[in-house]
Order: C-alpha cells, then structure tokens, then sequence
C-alpha cells in the first residue's frame, strides 16, 4: 500500500452512458484528473479521467473503458489509488493517510496503546482509529495537536496524549 494512495472513490453510476458520480479526496478536488492511471484494489487501471461536471459532493466523470449504465454500476465504492510517485510531497506537518496506517502508537511515557488500523475524517477533524493490543476493540483518537503531538514516520511510530479515560 505504500507505493499508492488512495486518492478518490467512484460512489455510482450517473445516467445511462457510463458516466459515474466521482468523490475526490485531494486537496484541490479536480485534481483527481491529473493523477492518471488510477487503480482499483482489484487492479483494474482507468488511463483517463475526464471530469464531465459536478455534483453535490464531487464530480461527474468519464473513465476509460466504462460505456455503460451497468458497468458504471458494478464500479459502486470502489476506491480509486494513484502511484505515490506522481502525488506532490506531503507539507511540514502533512500526512498521507497510508503513512499514518500500521505505526505504533505509544504514550507520552512509552507505554504502547496500540497500531493505527485506519483515519477517518468525518468533517469535524481526522480520527485515528488505533486497535488495542490484545483485544478486537478499537479506540478514536483525535488526530489533533493536543491529542498527538508527534508523529515520527521515520521511526514507525506515534506519540499520543490522550485525553483522560480514552484509552
């Protein structure tokens, strides 16, 4: 996962030509165009995306090798991944959220609180969602200045302050 990133995701089809609805997870939404090819999971590769519109939260689109209402539709939540080498590098205190998956997290003191399985943002701020060794429990960590102070891709791992009782 790390030589790609997941840039977008084609949330269905719209009309009856093959055109899909396209949610864009870029900093500049219409990006997404530019980063060509996007993948699937499944390897399926679109050499071409060429944003036909826009619509409540994205855009419409045409992808290469879709020319059908039913094609457009079998393609529903698929995310799309472009080639981490094409994307612009992260800023000063950016992350990408596949780099953020997998580290350690520990806290102030050292003592380990668990992995990163995933970050959410749900319009209110990121949420690192952190597994608890030794259980199936996860716990949503504010991925905030105050809540994680540090984050140190280099060495693997996460510093966190979590507020009382969270974890």
């Amino acid at each position: 996962m790390k030589d790609r990133v997941i840039i977008g995701a084609i949330s269905g089809a719209f009309g009856v030509h093959g055109e899909v609805r396209l949610k864009s997870y870029c900093a500049d939404p219409a990006a997404i165009a530019d980063y060509t090819p996007l993948t699937t999971e499944s390897g399926h590769t679109f050499a071409q995306v060429i944003l036909t519109g826009q619509t409540k939260n994205g855009f419409t689109a045409r992808l290469d090798g879709i020319t059908t209402k039913e094609e457009a539709d079998a393609l529903r939540n698929t995310p799309l991944y472009a080639a981490r080498d094409v994307m612009p590098a992260a800023g000063e205190d950016e992350y990408y959220y596949s780099d953020l998956i997998g580290l350690a997290v520990v806290d102030t003191g050292g003592v380990a609180l668990g992995t990163v399985r995933n970050v959410m943002d749900h319009g209110a701020g990121d949420l690192l969602e952190i597994a608890v060794p030794g259980t199936s429990e996860t716990v949503l960590l504010p991925f905030t200045q105050a809540a994680v102070p540090t984050v140190d891709i280099s060495a693997g791992r996460i510093i966190a302050d979590p507020p009382e009782g969270l974890f």
